[in-house]
Order: C-alpha cells, then structure tokens, then sequence
C-alpha cells in the first residue's frame, strides 16, 4: 500500500509528485535577478555533476479557477504538452527525449510546476523549450479536444473507479464551504465538457505569463552563460499588463464538527478526522508537522504502537499536512483492522490525541523526534532537481527564495509547549471534518 502522506499529497497535486521543502545540510548558493517583463530569475551552481534543471513555476493552481469552471490549471499542465507555434504537435518531450533527457509537471491547488533534467550541453534546449510554452503554446481547437478527454478519462480512473480514490474529493467540499479549495486540482468533468475553446484561451494568456511566473535554472551551468541564455529566450516574451486574479477568500471556522459516511467499493473501512489549521509557512505549520510524525511517523510512532501494535484495532494509520500556502487541513486516519467497528478505532486515535494535549511528551521522545526531522532535512534536498523545485516553491509561495536554507531552523525552534498547544487548539472536535469509508453493501 502506498505510503498514507505520499497517498494523499499526490492527490492534492493531481496525482502527480511533490517534492517537500526540504533544505540540504549545507547552503544552497544561489543568484537571482528580475528582467524587464517581470519574469523572476533563480540561478544555482552545482558542478558536480553534468546536468541542468531547467524548471518554471507559474502562480496558478485550482484555487484561481472559478467556480464553475473548475481544473482548468490541471487541464494546461496536460495542454501545454501538446506543442507550440515552433514545435509540431506531440513532439515537445520527444525534443527532450533526444537530448537524454527527462521531463514532468504537476499541479496543486496553489501553483503548476514545469520541469526538465538534461545534459548539462543542452541547457540552450531546455531554455528553448520552457520559453515556447510561455510564449506561444498551441491553444487550438484540436488540442482542447484531446486534453478535454484525457482528463475526463483520468478523473474516472484515478478518483472515481479507484478505492478511497474521491476521500480528498469528499473532504475537502466539507472542510471548505467558501474558499477555492473546497475543489480538487482534477475539477469537474462538467466544467471541462462545457467550457469554450475562448476559455481556455483566457486562462492561458492571464496566467502562463512571465511576470506570473519564476524560472529556475539549476546544476553544472556558467551563470553568466545562463543568464545571457535566459534574456535571449525570455526578455521579449511580453507581460500580462492586466491585474493577474489572486482569490482573496477567507474561510470562516468550520462552526461546529461535521460527519459523514461514504459507501464505496473497498474492503477495507477507513476513519479520516481532518482538521483545519494555519498554512505552510507558519510556526504552527512546522509544529503540527512534527505531531503527525510523533503520531505516525514510523512503527514507532505512537497510533502505530498502540492501534496497529497493540491493540490490533488498525492495519495503517497517518497524521500529516496538506502542503498548502493558505491555511488547509490536517488528515489523521486509520485503516481497520477486520471485524473492528469505526467507532472504536476512532475513540482510540482520539485517545492517542488526548495525551499530547494533556501532557507534555517525554524529553527523550522529543529529542527523537528533533532528530527525525534533522535527517531528514539534511537527506531531502541532494538532488539538483529538487533544489530546483524548492528554490520555486519557496520565492512562489512566499517571495523568499533564501527561505531554502533556513527550513531546519524552523523546525528545530518547535519546542515541546508548541506541540501541546497545537494539539490543544486545532485537534478539537469542533475544527473537523469526520469521515467513516465503508464498503458497499450488497
């Protein structure tokens, strides 16, 4: 079974692979500069080995959708494969192909990240190739079409038909009653259908602009080379001079907790508790990544030891974040154990929960826990590609690319009183959502 964080962070991102922000043990060098269309710049060094990863993150993701026209920004990371005034239809990844290279995209509800790795030598392609997309990607009437059911089929396929595969579907609309992320990135297949070739073109020329956008260029490259490289590709492509759309929605508490149970086609029952809580970035956000892994972060966590272990009441269990950059949800959950009834795996999580609100957790737990989340910081930033993706994530999210080198600090100022607190004001019946998946009856 797939891991539960790896499991629900790629359905927030269109069942595509995000990264997390993580930093490596040393600094990550980096220059940066703006050019004239307002496209920011990130320049990193790495000689060590010959490649380069050339990567854009656009402002855009679900939440700057409509209501009714919903997975538009998942559609584009689909559309804007499909080629460009300079290169024939189908054949953009075949140009990286050729070159020995590789080449992916995901969404979230907050952004849509493009990205090549290649040969080092063919830095020149890849700058080539992600300026095509920002310039003039084909937007056309056939292309729609195609994307159009490529979509539609991938949202029956991987949501509707797969098992638990609509839990972020069904907990987000009940966790969100007014701001954009009461939708998932896949949208609605209605919306899709409906929308008008012209639509399509809008979006396309409000938001894949380069003054919406950061592009990075990471890994053995000369950084005057690139940046004369970056102004040749990049400094005519002309800016939105309009008022690109930022949602400005505030989701108000969720008043009270709301419970519900979907019948689907598993075997297995599942007990989600989602809780709202403050967005990435905050000191909370840090402090409530370091409980989900006190309670589920390995078999020595404690809802591992006590439900999976001990009481033999689950088969899985998971406390995590969503990874968003206004305030989201934090999903526990736990898979039954046969013959178990919901509710007593649910007043057992809830029993785990009410310890670290009660009490503070042991020093030597908490020192484990410190060095949990040392190894992995130290361990999750090694390869170019994900300096790459953190280096955007960090200047698209909050403006501050240098955020990349201070991310250990932030966790290692969460003290043992954070933890309880966090516990104590956002683990509370009544900021939840709660959810019984069990299988159909007959």
């Amino acid at each position: 079974m797939m891991h539960l964080k790896q499991l629900f962070i790629a359905a927030a991102a269109g069942l595509l692979s995000i990264a997390p922000l993580k930093a490596a043990s040393g600094q990550v060098d980096f220059t940066e500069f703006k050019l004239d269309n307002g496209l920011h710049v990130i320049l990193h060094r790495d000689n060590s080995t010959p490649i380069v990863t050339v990567a854009v993150m656009y402002n855009v993701g679900s939440k700057h959708e409509q209501p009714n026209r919903t997975g538009f920004a998942h559609f584009f990371e689909h559309l804007m494969f499909e080629g460009t005034k300079n290169i024939p239809r189908g054949q953009y990844a075949k140009f990286v192909e050729r070159a020995g290279g590789t080449l992916n995209a995901n969404t979230s509800s907050d952004r849509t990240y493009y990205y090549q790795t290649l040969p080092s030598n063919q830095l020149e392609l890849g700058l080539w190739l992600e300026s095509e997309r920002m310039l003039h990607a084909t937007v056309d009437s056939q292309g729609i079409a195609t994307q159009k059911q490529v979509v539609i089929e991938e949202k029956k396929q991987s949501y509707d038909n797969r098992p638990y595969g609509t839990i972020l579907i069904e907990t987000m609309k009940r966790a969100y009653r007014e701001h954009p992320y009461r939708w998932v990135t896949i949208g609605d297949p209605d919306h899709i259908r409906a929308a008008r070739d012209e639509e399509f073109e809008a979006f396309y020329n409000s938001f894949y602009v380069p003054n919406n956008a950061v592009l990075v260029v990471a890994g053995d490259i000369n950084e005057e080379q690139a940046r004369r490289l970056v102004e040749k590709y990049y400094g005519d492509i002309p800016a939105n001079e309009g008022e690109i759309y930022r949602p400005s929605v505030v989701e108000p508490p969720l008043g009270g907790e709301v419970r519900d149970t979907i019948f689907d086609n598993i075997q297995v029952p599942l007990v989600l508790q989602a809780y709202r809580m403050p967005a990435m970035g905050t000191d909370d956000y840090y402090a409530i990544e370091m409980l989900g892994t006190l309670l589920s972060g390995g078999q020595s966590s404690r809802l591992h030891k006590e439900l999976v272990d001990e009481q033999q009441l689950a088969l899985q269990v998971g406390s995590f974040p969503l990874p968003f950059n206004e305030p989201t949800v934090n999903f526990t959950l736990a898979f039954s154990n046969m013959g178990v009834d919901p509710q007593d795996l649910e007043n057992a999580m809830n029993a785990e929960i009410e310890k670290v609100r009660s009490s503070l957790i042991p020093d030597r737990e908490f020192q484990k826990l410190r060095n949990q989340f040392e190894n992995q910081v130290v361990s999750g930033n090694q390869q170019i590609a994900e300096r790459a993706h953190n280096l955007a994530t960090f200047y698209t999210y909050f403006g501050d690319a240098a955020l990349v080198n201070r991310e250990l600090d932030r966790y290692m100022a969460v003290t043992r009183e954070d933890i309880q607190r966090v516990a104590q004001t956002y683990f509370v019946p009544e900021n939840r959502v709660v959810l019984y998946y069990l299988p159909k009856q007959n």
